[in-house]
């Protein structure tokens, strides 16, 4: 039955690919062109083709006015997906629809409109699950594996994709780029609403003005390209999904192997390993990229090449140190370069903690300062430096309240003296590393014998590269050890060896025959990779899914005692001599002085508080927020109507003052211990 391209690309399953389509009624473009920048723009009735795969090329975004804006995947604004009301009625119909695997954003959640019962419990109404994997029988059934969500301990189950119910999307409250919804999250046959949470920077005007003024729900259709092999060629054809003509799908009348079978690193990366090795013809060449060794480059560029076989190499990912548009490196552990270190840097203490080795001693110098407000826990000063010994939880006194924190335990380096110290690991401060060491290693000792990440630089080149980009590098932090696919491929008279990476080489080829030629006669070959940024966070991401996270760091007391205020130079206010005067109503009062010069401690609840002093100043106490900060006892008082006082109080001349600063000078003034001088930095 013949349909439209457009129909059988709605109704297409990429499961059951490939499919091979007869055309119908051609579609001819004026001209002698065949090809029109890589897309099939003339197809003749008749032809035959062998669909390999369908893939999103752009969104057509429908505004709530109706308006059409036309979306790229490499929009770089991010979205919120708007959960479908329209349910799903079996369990099948999920999988038939959605993309359903072990990563992160394959996975999509569920509510019940109905109660399930299950052999050991039950999914209550309205209770949502995840779909985490589908296991399929050769009968043509199978069952999908769940588990709840927000139950712990976790609890997992089967479900029969015979299952029926009232299936509803979960809300959804994660951020996705285009090309993640293009890929996981539309629904074969459906279309998504979503909303975009941020837009691009007005800086990048290719995109900045695209979805400018617009707000509220964006209706996204989905635009699908097709890639096929036709009968008589070589080449992948890219046929847009819209093109105006009638398909008949005749795969059940034709041989699928009277087509080549084109292939891709990834597809090739999948074979078993007992079919290699095997001669392939080329038939996409990949992209040269700058920095490339020459033989690499003659070697990408031959017709006919030999994959050997197909494995995961280890590779350093390495980020260059410097503030703006740092490079990212992809380093093989064969780089024969020698390295020294460079000092880290450590925004808290908490990542003191997270960097200090059983192997040696973490010297840091500070280059922020903070104090600290608990009893036995020490402040630090702009250049203290400490060696980082061990942390503990440590019992302080907060608001007279014994409390445990934990602290970090140091060696504060005086001179040639060492004095123990304690330092909160809930401040937050900056500390610089000193190196003593000036050793040279290799990549492999660096990851063996130092946690990452850690700072180098390349002070030896590797000689055996005619260009050693990182030597021009002013320093690299190395990042982590991952594993990534390669293929082993030579030129056909075994000259040169080199492992082509799987996920960063667009390269189509044709599996010809088996290989039973000789043997490496070479060293193989393997290159620094400079990565592009969306490469790198892929791989952090892949990465963070299949590790455990760190700790989370210590987090501040609730109620943390309030921090002695530093006291800011201002200008005293001119007064009429006989200007009545009085503190802020909601600070503590200042002791009241008698005409013989006595103070007075008595008289208000507030003044028996224990407040620190300074030995140079009066008891500061804390003023409305209108009032600033000052050194002496004008500082700290405002003008008010007499008749919104209701206090008596007595007041003093200059002269006076004078002689309670000096009274106060030559005293010994004990510090409580949870408090700091004022005048300390």
């Amino acid at each position: 039955m013949a349909m439209t391209l457009t129909e059988f690309t709605r109704s297409l399953d990429p499961k059951t690919l490939p499919r091979i389509l007869q055309i119908q009624s051609g579609f001819y473009c004026q001209g002698a062109v065949y090809e029109l920048f890589g897309r099939e723009c003339c197809l003749a009735t008749g032809d035959l083709m062998k669909i390999i795969d369908i893939s999103i090329t752009r969104f057509i975004a429908q505004t709530a006015d109706g308006s059409e804006i036309k979306l790229p995947l490499e929009y770089p604004g991010l979205f919120r997906i708007v959960s479908e009301s329209q349910p799903y009625l079996t369990i099948k119909e999920i999988v038939d629809s959605l993309k359903i695997s072990s990563h992160r954003l394959g996975q999509p959640a569920f509510i019940s409109a109905n109660q399930i019962q299950l052999p050991q419990g039950s999914v209550k109404e309205k209770e949502g699950f995840r779909i985490t994997a589908v296991t399929l029988d050769v009968q043509g059934g199978g069952h999908v594996s769940c588990e709840l969500l927000h139950k712990e301990p976790k609890f997992s189950f089967r479900l029969d994709l015979s299952q029926e119910g009232l299936f509803t999307e979960c809300e959804d409250d994660q951020f996705y780029t285009l090309r993640e919804l293009a890929e996981w999250k539309i629904p074969k046959g459906r279309r998504r609403t979503v909303t975009a949470a941020n837009a691009p920077p007005p800086k990048d005007m290719l995109f900045s003005t695209l979805l400018e003024n617009v707000s509220g729900e964006l209706l996204l259709t989905p635009v699908y390209e097709l890639q096929a092999v036709m009968q008589l060629r070589k080449s992948v054809a890219l046929i847009p999904s819209n093109m105006d003509v009638d398909v008949m799908d005749v795969t059940e009348q034709f041989d699928v192997n009277t087509f080549i079978q084109p292939l891709s690193l990834q597809d090739i990366f999948q074979k078993p390993s007992e079919i290699f090795p095997m001669v392939a013809d080329v038939i996409e060449r990949p992209l040269v990229e700058r920095h490339m060794p020459e033989d690499l480059v003659s070697l990408l560029r031959s017709e006919q090449v030999i994959i050997h076989r197909v494995y995961e190499a280890k590779r350093i990912l390495a980020t260059e140190i410097r503030q703006e548009s740092p490079r990212h490196f992809l380093i093989p552990t064969t780089y024969k370069g020698r390295l020294k270190r460079r000092p880290r840097e450590f925004p808290t203490a908490y990542d003191l903690e997270r960097a200090r080795s059983d192997t040696e001693q973490l010297h840091v110098v500070a280059t922020r300062g903070f104090d600290s407000t608990y009893s036995g826990l020490a402040s630090v000063l702009v250049g203290d430096e400490f060696v980082v010994k061990k942390s503990k939880s440590a019992e302080v006194v907060c608001d007279r309240n014994r409390d445990a924190v934990d602290a970090l335990t140091c060696m504060k380096i005086k001179g040639k003296t060492h004095e123990p110290v304690r330092i909160p690991m809930c401040l937050d401060g900056g500390f610089m590393e000193v190196i003593h060491d000036k050793r040279q290693y290799s990549i492999s000792e660096v990851c063996h014998w130092f946690l990452l990440p850690f700072n180098v630089k390349v002070s030896v080149r590797d000689l055996s590269l005619k260009e050693d980009i990182l030597a021009s590098v002013p320093g690299l932090r190395i990042e982590e050890e991952i594993t990534d696919p390669y293929l082993l491929i030579s030129t056909l008279d075994l000259s040169s060896w080199w492992e082509v990476p799987v996920n960063r080489t667009h390269m189509i080829v044709h599996l010809e025959k088996s290989w039973t030629g000789g043997v490496p006669t070479s060293n193989v070959n393997s290159v620094i990779e400079e990565i592009s940024e969306d490469s790198y966070y892929t791989m952090r991401r892949y990465v963070f899914t299949t590790v455990m996270p760190p700790p989370r760091p210590p987090k501040k007391p609730k109620q943390p005692p309030a921090r002695p205020a530093k006291p800011q130079p201002n200008p005293r206010p001119e007064k009429p001599a006989n200007s009545p005067t009085s503190c802020s109503p909601e600070s503590p009062r200042p002791a009241v002085v008698s005409r013989d010069g006595s103070i007075d401690h008595g008289h208000s609840a507030v003044r028996t508080e224990r407040t620190p002093k300074s030995p140079a100043t009066l008891p500061k106490p804390v003023l409305q927020k209108a009032v600033t900060r000052g050194h002496s006892l004008e500082d700290v008082c405002v003008n008010i109507p007499d008749e919104d006082d209701p206090h008596d109080y007595e007041y003093i001349d200059e002269g006076e003052l004078e002689n309670i600063r000096k009274q106060f000078h030559e005293q010994s003034i004990s510090i409580p211990a949870k408090g700091k001088p004022s005048n300390t930095i």
